[in-house]
């Protein structure tokens, strides 16, 4: 097995733009007289991007190593004609888009991307806020781009799109777009909803670059004025801490783990003890505690109901 030779790297390239538009940002902030950022969130965010760089640096190894050998059994060979890069476009995109509603869906991998939505600010800098684990295994979701015919290059490189044009949609300094491109892109006011806690808001809007998946798979909400976005998570932390923003949910897991995995139904809304719970992403504890009222004679609940699919 060959590895094919990368592409160049969009982040690295969009660094400087990352770094003026965040001075931007600040400055129109200021202007406005509402300022966007909080010193000890912003550097918890870059932080968490440095080590997210590092770690990529080196688990990027193996998921490039693994994307080349599934390549080496593909249905068809794509290479680099330019309908490739329009192909790719849309296929990694709605890739990212079941990894993304995979990782607020099941909590194993809510667990490494909980992270990102952890900053009570919304800013250009919380889109730096990266995972630290993720990189160990969620790249196995884009092995089927290699088995099809892409090559890793360039799904590598459409990633590295995919991660730039999602950088300045994490700002409330724009607010709507024309409505053509709100119907067709992923904009400030979708991704709003992404981070937004509001209960009509939680968990919906899992759109990378086109919100189109979201539309179509019944995902999407917009913005109403009258629901302002409030940011974090269910549970916010109160720290800056990197370590604990980074691994606190995996500890969480851990000592669940370490109590048993299963759990009487009727423990589900039984006080604080409620272990399964614990186990899912936020959208699925109503659910589950739903189902235990009920189902009262049902003693046990599987584990196959802590990640129930899409």
């Amino acid at each position: 097995m060959t590895l094919e030779p990368r592409l160049a790297n969009p982040v690295e390239l969009a660094i400087p733009a990352f770094i003026l538009l965040v001075l931007l940002e600040i400055a129109v902030g200021r202007l406005r007289r509402r300022p966007a950022y909080e010193l000890r969130d912003t550097a918890a965010s870059l932080a968490m991007g440095l080590g997210n760089l590092v770690i990529g640096l080196i688990a990027g190894v193996g998921a490039y190593v693994a994307l080349n050998w599934v390549h080496q059994y593909r249905v068809m060979t794509l290479g680099y004609v330019w309908w490739s890069f329009v192909l790719i476009l849309f296929a990694e995109d709605f890739t990212y888009y079941c990894f993304h509603r995979l990782s607020h869906r099941c909590r194993f991998w809510w667990a490494a991307h909980v992270n990102h939505h952890s900053s009570q600010h919304y800013n250009l800098s919380t889109a730096l806020r990266q995972t630290w684990t993720g990189g160990l295994f969620e790249w196995v979701l884009w092995l089927p781009l290699a088995l099809i015919g892409f090559p890793p290059a360039l799904i590598v490189f459409q990633k590295g799109v995919s991660l730039v044009y999602q950088f300045w949609i994490h700002t409330e300094t724009i607010d709507r777009l024309p409505r053509w491109v709100e119907a067709v892109m992923n904009t400030p006011s979708h991704h709003r909803v992404h981070h937004a806690t509001n209960p009509r808001y939680l968990d919906h809007n899992y759109a990378g670059i086109f919100i189109i998946w979201d539309r179509l798979f019944g995902t999407f909400v917009a913005e109403t004025p009258g629901d302002p976005c409030r940011y974090g998570i269910v549970k916010n932390l109160g720290s800056f801490n990197p370590l604990r923003i980074a691994l606190h949910e995996w500890v969480a897991i851990a000592r669940l783990a370490a109590g048993g995995v299963l759990a009487p139904a009727s423990r589900l809304s039984a006080g604080p003890a409620r272990p399964l719970v614990r186990w899912l992403a936020p959208d699925q504890r109503r659910d589950l505690r739903r189902l235990a009222g009920a189902r009262s004679g049902l003693m046990r609940l599987s584990l196959a109901k802590v990640c129930r699919g899409f």
